[in-house]
């Protein structure tokens, strides 16, 4: 219960500058049920209904298993088999690729957003290679300020980013480009180093190689996402886990049998490197980090910290604009203030006048450009039509020529078998005839 004092009346038209008293709290004891310790299987029920969203995204080099390591950590083929470029041929930009895969387990669903960055690092020249990844995470925060502004806000999506996992190449500490980029990004998300492909260190190389990311991130003032230690959370688990960072982590989506036992890892000459076993990586610290403890916090950081740190900003930069602009016209006479605003507005038609013509200009020579091109095309398409007509009449041509010396060549041979006949048949007549003769002749010496 708690008690106010009476003596504070509202009374209009008073202005209250001290201040009211202060509310007394007092713990009472329930004599029986009541019911609001149901309150949280209410918030359960409502929160499994509605399912959960997580945007994470993974930045790195290519080839330190980044794709490799989120198929490991939510046992599904969320990336395809990763496709590295040809040699020769590296990208000359970063690009920013996001997916959306939708995960069901035990009833609650969880809309996984992965926002991956191609490219990084790959260039000879990577001055401001993080540009375009800055700039895609000040979009998804400009969208959501802009959709809270919005008289309908029950249908706001959430497409911040709440988790960076930033790949380190092992050897010996951090580059110049892991420096700049966690300094350029470290107070708009919450950046958590990993090591990738920590198989290729020895166990002392890999505690070393630690030491020296921590002191350089400490040196640096770079500013990585901490564990939260309150009155609800085990300190000691809290510091185990700040302890691990960096993550070293090793991925794999084999499945071996050893001993009847079947585990995730990766087989080589000299033994196995498990994914799930804390000895040999910490897979299993970042995936309960990720998912299991720390998911929720990722997100409260990105909605109460950094994004609030973003609102405020933005929106102290347009308060100032507008301040400055009031202040200005507060000190002139309403003439020249009139003759000020009547200049502005006639500048702003003209503006938008010039930018209505050059939208009419850029749509004409769209449409020009358009039917030049479907003329070309018709062109392309009349001149092939008559090269095909072409072609069919010289083809006509041509056999008909030879169907002409076909026939004339039938015509030789059926002349020249004609006059052979009649030569044989003549001859033939001759021969009867002589015989013929004689026989007469032997007739007439007989009488």
């Amino acid at each position: 219960s708690s008690g106010i004092n009476a003596e504070w009346p509202l009374r209009p038209g008073v202005l209250r500058t001290e201040t009211p008293p202060a509310v007394t709290c007092v713990d009472k004891e329930l004599n029986g049920y009541v019911g609001f310790a149901n309150l949280p299987n209410q918030v359960f029920r409502k929160s499994v209904k509605r399912g959960f969203e997580f945007t994470l995204m993974v930045v790195g080099a290519t080839g330190l298993g980044k794709s490799t390591l989120i198929n490991s950590l939510f046992l599904s083929s969320i990336y395809e088999d990763e496709k590295y470029p040809v040699a020769g041929t590296p990208n000359k930009t970063v690009k920013v690729q996001n997916s959306t895969v939708y995960l069901v387990e035990g009833g609650v669903s969880l809309k996984l957003t992965l926002v991956d960055t191609p490219g990084f690092g790959d260039a000879i020249n990577n001055t401001k290679c993080w540009k375009p990844i800055l700039e895609y995470i000040d979009s998804k925060y400009e969208e959501y300020l802009n959709a809270e502004g919005h008289v309908n806000r029950s249908t706001v999506v959430d497409n911040r980013v709440h988790c960076c996992l930033y790949f380190i190449s092992p050897g010996h500490g951090l580059k110049p480009l892991d420096i700049e980029f966690m300094k350029q990004l470290h107070e708009k998300v919450n950046i958590v180093p990993v090591i990738g492909k920590a198989d290729t260190l020895t166990p002392e190389e890999c505690v070393e190689f630690k030491a020296n990311v921590m002191k350089e991130i400490e040196f640096h003032d770079i500013k990585i996402y901490q564990f939260p230690i309150d009155e609800f959370d085990e300190e000691e688990e809290a510091q185990d886990l700040q302890a691990q960072l960096p993550f070293a982590v090793v991925g794999s989506n084999t499945m071996l049998d050893i001993n009847g036992k079947k585990l995730r890892g990766r087989m080589y000459p000299w033994g196995i490197a498990e994914v799930e076993n804390p000895d040999h990586c910490d897979f299993i610290f970042l995936r309960n980090l990720l998912i299991r403890t720390h998911m929720q916090d990722l997100k409260d950081v990105t909605n109460n910290v950094l994004y609030e740190n973003f609102r405020c900003n933005k929106l102290a930069a347009v308060t100032s604009v507008s301040l400055d602009s009031k202040l200005a016209s507060s000190n002139r006479n309403p003439l020249a203030q009139f003759e000020i605003e009547k200049k502005e507005h006639q500048e702003r038609l003209k503006n938008m006048k010039a930018g209505m013509e050059k939208v009419m200009e850029e749509k004409v020579k769209e449409k020009m450009t358009k039917m030049d091109e479907q003329k070309n095309e018709l062109k392309v398409k009349h001149d092939q039509a008559l090269k095909h007509l072409e072609k069919m009449k010289k083809e006509i041509e041509a056999k008909r020529t030879e169907l002409k010396d076909a026939q004339k060549a039938f015509d030789e041979l059926q002349l020249s078998s004609g006059v052979t006949v009649n030569n044989s048949t003549s001859s033939l007549n001759s021969t009867k005839d002589k015989i013929s003769g004689k026989k007469n002749k032997s007739t007439k010496k007989l009488f």
